[in-house]
This record gives structure tokens, sequence and C-alpha cells, in this order.
């Protein structure tokens, strides 16, 4: 709301969303420092909204006589890791009803999504299945063969079947953000290299494993001919959950071993300095990365650990930074279901992955997946029949759903090469601090009380005091020129 030029402007009235700091003495204002606010609340009465009153910070020791019952301390001068940034898997599905649109609205969408001008929110980080995921419209591998046929040389290998949607979107996606990190995940691999030779479950035969390394060789090279780089490739989505369709068993044992004996030289011998990343899966069984990690002979080639949430606790991310601190963390996937509800989902996703996920040392955060249809497809026979996108598209109509909100908040502001920062770590009003590649502060603040909360944020010798609405989260910005 707006301040008072009276001294009853020392007490603010949160009748919005966030109120302006108190100004230091009756016809005194001190605005050495502006921030601007930005507020989605569990009632939807902003979604994503920027505030009209800029939040101003004075010094902070001209006065101490307004205390908030909860302060956040920020300092800049501890660094923690470094953001690679927010996103979505652009699933083939996705992409499929992105080519649909206009050619017109897709542009404008595009723009949205991928770009901060305006109202763009800067998605700044992509997942893509390699071959299909449960949310193509068919399996399919980059080697489908008949029946009793091998290609150990991937003589057969093709991008064939990327060509006709997920390629040429990415490719416009590209144009707009021509930095953006893409992270490859296979569901699994040609039936033919399978102990069960079915696109579900089976596991991976140890006389394949050299075709398997060149299988991801070739991904690489070939999606780099058509200007696509590969940022990263996880060696399996899910290897713990072999009854998706298409799916894969691949112990820890296992990965291990493909890994340093056969992917990890194969990348060398053929010059990929793709990253190779592990696991990609629940924080339930962390056992399974660290036993990875705990083989030196693996653990050379492999740049990190992927991470999602539908078992487990976030802060066993930590878990594995404690052991092994040179190794990156990530967190690549959270669905929101389509009969879930939004006041459910809003405080679990930004406790746990918005804010929870870079507290415990995920360098990015990816919700599950980019985009639906009002009926939920495609998917395959056995894939995900509640899987909400981060907006649907109906036509060139397009819904904004609940996970463009949580990724907006971040993505926004939050930019590729910002560091995280220490702030003040509180169970009441969880947080987490950014500095950006531009010098700007960003603090994401999330409010689970029923009630409005005041607060103090200390930063750089100066203070604000502000309120927060009920279950409500902000973005706070500053320093940005």
């Amino acid at each position: 709301m707006n301040q008072l030029p009276s001294c009853r402007a020392l007490f603010f009235i949160a009748l919005l969303f966030i109120t302006v700091s108190i100004p230091l003495s009756c016809g005194q204002q001190n605005t050495e420092m502006s921030a601007e606010v930005w507020l989605t609340s569990v009632d939807k009465s902003a979604l994503f909204e920027k505030q009209n009153q800029p939040l101003i910070f004075v010094s902070e020791d001209n006065d101490q006589s307004h205390e908030a019952t909860v302060t956040i301390r920020i300092d800049p001068d501890q660094t923690y890791q470094e953001m690679e940034g927010f996103g979505y898997t652009l699933t083939g599905g996705s992409a499929l009803w992105l080519s649909e649109m206009s050619d017109e609205a897709r542009a404008e969408l595009l723009r949205e999504l991928f770009t901060t001008a305006g109202d763009g929110i800067g998605v700044s980080y992509l997942r893509v299945s390699i071959g299909a995921s449960d949310l193509d419209p068919y399996v399919f591998s980059y080697s489908d063969l008949p029946a009793g046929e091998t290609d150990q040389e991937m003589e057969h290998f093709s991008l064939d079947p990327d060509r006709a949607y997920l390629i040429p979107m990415l490719k416009e996606i590209l144009e707009l953000a021509p930095e953006i990190p893409i992270l490859g995940s296979p569901w699994s691999p040609p039936t033919w290299m399978k102990s069960n030779q079915n696109s579900i479950g089976g596991s991976l035969l140890p006389e394949f494993y050299d075709a398997y390394a060149l299988y991801f060789v070739r991904y690489v090279e070939e999606m780099a001919r058509e200007g696509i780089q590969i940022d990263a490739i996880t060696v399996q989505n899910e290897p713990l959950h072999p009854g998706n369709n298409p799916s894969l068993l691949m112990k820890a044992d296992e990965q291990a071993e493909f890994i340093k004996n056969h992917l990890g030289p194969a990348f060398q011998e053929h010059g990929i300095d793709t990253k190779i990343i592990i696991y990609d899966h629940n924080l339930d069984r962390i056992d399974y990365p660290l036993e990875i990690l705990d083989d030196p002979e693996a653990a050379r080639y492999v740049h990190g650990t992927a991470f999602h949430l539908y078992g487990g606790e976030i802060a066993s991310m930590s878990e594995v930074h404690e052991q092994h601190p040179d190794k990156k963390l990530y967190f690549t996937e959270q669905w929101v279901g389509a009969n879930s509800e939004f006041s459910d989902n809003f405080p679990w996703h930004m406790q746990n992955l918005m804010i929870g996920a870079p507290r415990n040392w995920s360098r990015n955060v990816l919700q599950w997946n980019m985009v639906s249809n009002p009926d939920l497809e495609p998917h395959t026979e056995g894939g995900c029949t509640l899987c909400l996108g981060g907006i649907t598209i109906d036509g060139d109509q397009v819904t904004r759903n609940d996970a463009y909100y949580f990724i907006a908040h971040a993505s926004k502001f939050v930019r590729p090469g910002s560091v995280r920062i220490y702030s003040t770590e509180l169970d009441d009003l969880p947080n987490v601090a950014f500095t950006r590649p531009d010098g700007g502060t960003v603090l994401l603040v999330f409010n689970p009380s029923e009630t409005a909360t005041a607060f103090h944020i200390y930063s750089d010798g100066k203070r604000a005091v502000t309120e927060i609405p009920p279950v409500s989260a902000a973005t706070v910005v500053w320093g940005v020129e």
C-alpha cells in the first residue's frame, strides 16, 4: 500500500500483497535502495504479479525501533553453488502441441517462455528425452531394428523420429535462448540391447554395453550436426522404476560398470565433452549415487548426480554433497498431477523445490513437463495419463498452470551464472538468496502460515521491513541496473 506522510506511516498495514518499508522518521524518508517484488498467493489473488510499490531499503543503523518477528539476513560474501537454470522437460508431446500452433501464436509464447523481456519468464534450462519418453505418441529409439537384428556399430542410428517436432522446436527455442543448457535422458535403450527385448523394464545386456555407449556418442554428435549442443546426459531416467513405458532397470553396480568401462572411455575417445550425470531418480535412495561416486574409476567420468522427489527428503541432496563435494547436484524432474489442487501443489513445490533444492546444493530445478493439451495427451500405452504441463495448449489458446508460476518465480530473475549466497534459514519463512552476474540480489521467500508475516531483510548494511500475505511466495530483486 502507499506510505502515509504522517508518523502513522511507522506502522505498515498489509491491505494488499506486500508492504513497503517503514521510513526512518516522520517527514524523512531514506530511499538508498529500492527493490521490485513479485507475488503469488495460494488463493490466486496474485499470480506472479509485480507489486506496484517498490520495497525501500534504508540504512541499517539509523533506527532499530521497528521490530518484525522474523529477520532474514543476507551475506553475499558467503557463497555456495553456481546456478545453471530453471525450466522444464520439453517432451515429444510438448513439441507436438507447440508445432500445431499458428506461427504467430507460437512465436509469442516462446518469447514469453524463453526471454525475460516484458512478461517473459526466462526459462533457462531444458531436459529432453533420448529416444521416446512416456509422453511421446509412441515408443521409439534411434536404432529400432527387426527382431533378431543388432547394430553394434550404430550404422542404422537415426534421429528421424525427433525431426518431426522436437528438433524443429529446439531450433526455434535456441534462436531466443542460444546458451540454454540441454540435458538428455534416456527412458530405454533400443529393445534389441535388452534382456527382455521389450520397451518396458528389462536390463541392458552386458554384451551391448559398448554399443550403447556408442549410441550416446552418436546422439551427441548428430544433435550437434543439427546445431543443438547437448550440455549433459543422464545415464538412465529412473533406473529403479522399470514399470514405465519405456523404461529400464539399471542397478547401481551396472551403471558404475557401464560408465567406467564403456561410456566414459567412449566419450573420451570421441572427444565428447558432454557431462555425464548419474542416477536421475528419487531422494530416498541416495545409496545408489553414493555407490557409484565411491568407485573412483567410475567417478572420474561423473560430473554430478540428478534427483527427483517422488520419494525421500530434499535435505538428502546435502548428504550427497557432503560426501562428494567435488560433484555437482541437479534436480531434474517433478510432476504436477492433473487431479491435484494448486492449494496443495503451490506450498509443497515452493518449499521443497524452488527454495529447498537450491538450499541443498542443486544447480537447477526442472518441472515435468512443459506442455500438455486439454486431454493430457500424448502418452505411450502405460505412460503417464495425468501429467499436467506447465502450460496447456488448445490450438492457439494458452492456459498457464501451476508449474508455470513455480518456475517463473526463479527463472525470470535467478539467471544462469547466479550464485547462491547466505540467507538466514527459517522454518517459519523458508527462503533462498542469490547474487546475479550483473551484481543484483534475488531473495525468494515463502510464507507457509495462514496469517500474514512481517519480517526484516538485512543486506549490505541496509534494511527493509515488509510483510508477506498468508501462504504466499515473493521474489524480491534489488541492485539490478
